[in-house]
């Protein structure tokens, strides 16, 4: 999961043209919310079959201090346990870099207990570049099964639906794997005053660079294979274009400024 700046509220960029995630109020990326739905989606159904198989979901993110705030919303929702990877030097890392910390972060859970299925969002809210997940199934050297909007399981299978511009695809794999989802892949539950109690006895653990064995080298801005070069505000809004129908014509008049707009 990541923790992102509010998209409702006023987001800045540091000096270095790095997105300030300390200065600004953030959250749990709501594209991720639907990942962290259908992993206790999957718990829920493994539990309540013919040959009940008890899971459990992990919530992992990388991020600056606050971002313990997008870790503890996910056990409020209904995930069993909590890391939270924190280092200074992690700052300004790029997708590369943190599929690295994320890859390394789950190969040591994986070390206590086998991770069969490692589930993210979508995309970020604030980057959207969508290829960590792919990155990390490269990294654990495991399948990927991506952009689902659909997830079915029967046993250790895997099938999902992937909805494109122009057709839609269907994608089987064999668990252990890694699975993204969309925001068409069923609404994610909001926090119970139940849920939120509970939290607060979950298991909550912090780690830095030096338990996952990366050294500060490989992530941070000086590691990073993409930069912004720049930036530039948002224009201000402008007054919109009112279109009359004192004389008939309106309907014309309005469907020319939406050709000339290329929206139609």
């Amino acid at each position: 999961m990541k923790y992102v700046p509010d998209a409702t509220a006023d987001r800045q960029f540091e000096p270095d043209n790095t997105v300030d995630r300390v200065g600004v109020d953030g959250l749990l990326s709501e594209l991720d919310e639907y990942g962290v739905e259908q992993s206790l989606q999957i718990k829920e159904k493994a539990a309540a079959g013919d040959d009940p198989v008890e899971s459990t979901v992990t919530a992992l993110c990388v991020g600056p201090e606050k971002a313990l705030d997008a870790v503890r919303k996910a056990l409020q929702m209904g995930a069993d346990k909590g890391v939270h990877v924190i280092d200074d030097a992690i700052a300004g890392s790029d997708a590369v870099a943190t599929s690295l910390v994320l890859a390394k972060a789950i190969e040591k859970l994986g070390a206590e207990t086998p991770v069969d299925l490692v589930v993210g969002g979508l995309a970020s809210t604030d980057a959207g570049m969508s290829v960590v997940p792919a990155m990390l199934a490269e990294r654990l050297g495991l399948p990927q099964v991506t952009l689902a909007s659909v997830v079915e399981f029967q046993g250790d299978q895997v099938r999902i639906k992937r909805d494109g511009d122009t057709a839609t695809e269907v994608i089987g794999g064999t668990m252990p794997l890694v699975l993204s989802v969309t925001d068409q892949s069923g609404e994610a539950r909001y926090p119970s005053f139940k849920g939120i109690m509970a939290a607060k006895k979950k298991p909550l653990e912090t780690w830095s660079l030096s338990d996952l064995g990366v050294d500060a080298s490989e992530v941070g801005a000086g590691a990073a294979w993409t930069e912004v070069i720049d930036t530039t505000a948002r224009p201000p809004r402008t007054a919109g274009e009112i279109v009359k129908d004192e004389d008939g014509t309106g309907a014309k008049a309005l469907t020319e400024f939406l050709a000339s707009k290329k929206f139609i």
